[in-house]
């Protein structure tokens, strides 16, 4: 519900503060005093495209602001919180003009874009035009419209659910089948490779461990030939390293006692001896140990030069990487080896999904289809209330592709003069006709579904008399559960207000006139009644009328 606006520096308004009650508000006012500036204002506020034109004041920029009770719409609730805005039971959208022509929009007073701005619009607003009924115009939208008043909304939801859940296992289903097709066409060369691999079998820190290998196999012989020489030196030449240790040891042993210092050094060189002795032994075993082995030597260097050709084939720079590159490779031959299952499974959803949605589609049809001719009584029985006793209207059902609201192509019919003929509702009826039976539809749906603030724009053109009273009657009965905005110059439908808006335009200091609006008490209403009825003469008969017609 629309609860405040405030315009600034917008067309002929300096500055307007304007409250709005539940109900049915009348804007009445002369030609010209800004009625269709506020509805102006508000379009703004909806998201559309704004004009440096429309600024009072040149050098100012033009400041538009709405304020909404929302704690019955949970759409816009929805709505704020999937793009990150504040949520609660007032939302304040503002729109910043500058003389430049620089846009901004403000939500919750978080900036704001007008791709965010038009879908929250919509569901705040229903604005109605002359010529501007595109609700009625647009099939997509009958369809819709249909749906809420037949309060078809959860079946419409759920057979776009099974739809959009049929569509997406069908692309997951042709996405696999391209993948395998692909899969196919090299799985030959994928499983050469795999085999390759496989055959191969890289283990961890298998290159380091054959590498090193290799480095002490490339060595034996010189190994060999050097533990050979240390053993010979310490053990077998001529004057073995041993032999004269132990000679030394022998010669000094006789002038130990009387010499406490070479007491001391004896068991030293007696260790010395010990130990070369050892390593003479150890020698002797490694030399035994380092016999060439060149089947072993040619085995590892095969196995190397594998290792390093598959490495550069697969571009692996380690056996880390050329493990990914096999372990890859498995998951290929595997999905090629288990892709019927895996397409079996997924046809097997594919039909599951796509039965599911014929039955919810089905099902829809035969309530849309009932609904239709419901609809088509019910906006029958309202037209001569609203001037068009000539005209019937028809909801044509059809069937057409399934889609995501299913598999009905609904369309609004009309032949305006009884002539059996029927057309689309766009063709057959006038701008008038068109609000006028506009207002029949949202009398409908107002009676299954929580309606945004509906706007009607001079919808009265072409009527009087009765019809008017009508139309009045109406739009009374339809602002009792939903608030309404309406514009008219008919007396007749001005005395049903809930709250009636005058709305006039004055000149300010400056000289230039600007637009003034005031909710009306009892007798100012009478007062404008009055003066809409008949003018400044007659007066008092005039007065008398706009009594009897605020009584109802």
């Amino acid at each position: 519900m629309l609860t405040h606006l405030h315009i600034r520096n917008f067309a002929i308004i300096r500055e307007l503060d304007i409250s709005f009650e539940q109900g049915l508000t009348i804007l009445t006012g002369e030609t010209g005093a800004g009625k269709s500036i506020i509805i102006g204002a508000l379009s703004l506020l909806m998201g559309e495209r704004a004009d440096t034109q429309a600024l009072r004041n040149a050098n100012e920029k033009c400041i538009l602001e709405a304020r909404f009770d929302i704690h019955h719409l949970p759409n816009v609730q929805s709505a704020l919180q999937a793009n990150e805005f504040d949520t609660g039971n007032e939302l304040i959208i503002r729109r910043e003009i500058s003389a430049q022509g620089k846009s901004r929009v403000f939500i919750q007073d978080t900036p704001a874009t007008l791709s965010q701005l038009v879908p929250i619009g919509q569901q705040l607003i229903d604005l109605h035009r002359q010529f501007d009924t595109i609700e009625l115009q647009q099939q997509s939208e009958q369809l819709h419209l249909l749906d809420d008043i037949a309060a078809l909304n959860t079946e419409a939801t759920a057979c776009r659910d099974s739809y959009i859940t049929w569509k997406n296992v069908n692309i997951q289903l042709s996405q696999r089948e391209q993948a395998l097709q692909a899969l196919q066409k090299e799985a030959d060369y994928h499983q050469f490779l795999f085999d390759e691999l496989e055959a191969f079998q890289c283990q961890e820190n298998e290159l380091e461990q054959l590498e090193n290998e290799q480095a002490r196999l490339s060595n034996n012989e010189a190994l060999q030939q050097a533990f050979e020489e240390a053993v010979f030196r310490l053990n077998e030449s001529p004057e073995p390293i041993l032999s004269q240790i132990k000679q030394l040891i022998q010669r000094l042993e006789p002038f130990a006692a009387p010499m406490p210092e070479l007491q001391a050094l004896l068991p030293r060189l007696q260790s010395v001896h010990i130990e070369l002795k050892d390593i003479a032994q150890e020698c002797d075993s490694l030399k035994d140990a380092c016999s060439p082995d060149a089947a072993r030597l040619q085995k590892i260097q095969d196995r190397l030069s594998e290792a390093y050709r598959l490495m550069k084939k697969h571009q692996a720079d380690t056996p880390e990487q050329l493990m990914a590159v096999w372990s890859s490779l498995r998951e290929k031959v595997n999905q090629l080896a288990h892709a019927d299952e895996a397409l079996d499974g997924l046809k097997k959803e594919v039909a599951h999904a796509w039965e599911v949605f014929q039955k919810n589609a089905s099902d829809l049809s035969k309530k849309r289809l009932l609904a239709a001719k419901k609809m088509t009584a019910s906006v029958n029985a309202l037209l001569p209330k609203v001037g068009m006793p000539n005209a019937q209207f028809n909801v044509q059902h059809t069937e057409r592709e399934a889609g995501e609201w299913g598999t009905d192509h609904i369309q609004f019919m009309l032949d305006a003069n009884h002539t059996g003929k029927y057309q689309p509702l766009a063709k057959a009826a006038s701008g008038g006709e068109l609000s006028r039976i506009m207002l029949c539809i949202k009398s409908l749906q107002a009676q299954s579904k929580a309606m945004p603030t509906l706007i009607f724009d001079e919808i009265d053109t072409g009527i009087s008399g009765e019809t008017a009273v009508q139309v009045g009657v109406l739009m009374k009965q339809l602002a009792a559960r939903h608030q309404l905005l309406a514009i008219t110059h008919l007396p007749s439908i001005a005395a049903k207000a809930d709250t009636h808006t005058y709305i006039y335009k004055q000149a300010g200091t400056d000289g230039v006139m600007e637009t003034h609006i005031k909710n009306l008490s009892l007798n100012e209403r009478i007062d404008v009644l009055a003066e809409m009825l008949g003018g400044k003469t007659s007066q008092a008969q005039a007065r008398e009328t706009a009594k009897q017609l605020i009584q109802g």
